[in-house]
């Protein structure tokens, strides 16, 4: 196995983990899912419907400080794995927190 394959099975198997056994986490997923980008050229969109390398860009910037430089992480993992789908439909299933 590759370890890009790897490494994304890893993050899938995390992120069901997290959306099925732990209800914060749970909602943290949620959260996400209808968190939108508060400022920049972005503001208003979907963290998970960012561009890829905007996400990028600030994975090797740094990520800010707080809530939305963890959620921000998350989103550049899930890209990196092509896992967004997963979030966008979690979007559709659960109503906004």
């Amino acid at each position: 196995m590759h370890y890009k394959e790897a490494r994304k099975i890893k993050s899938l198997f995390l992120l069901l983990f997290l959306y099925k056994e732990m209800e914060p986490d749970k909602k943290l997923l949620i959260k996400l899912a209808h968190t939108k980008m508060p400022f920049g050229k972005y503001e208003g969109r979907f963290l998970i419907d960012l561009p890829e390398y905007y996400v990028v860009w600030y994975h090797n910037k740094g990520f800010p400080k707080g809530e939305l430089g963890q959620q921000l992480a998350l989103v550049y993992e899930l890209k990196l794995n092509g896992l967004e789908e997963l979030i966008r439909n979690i979007k559709k299933k659960y109503p906004k927190p």
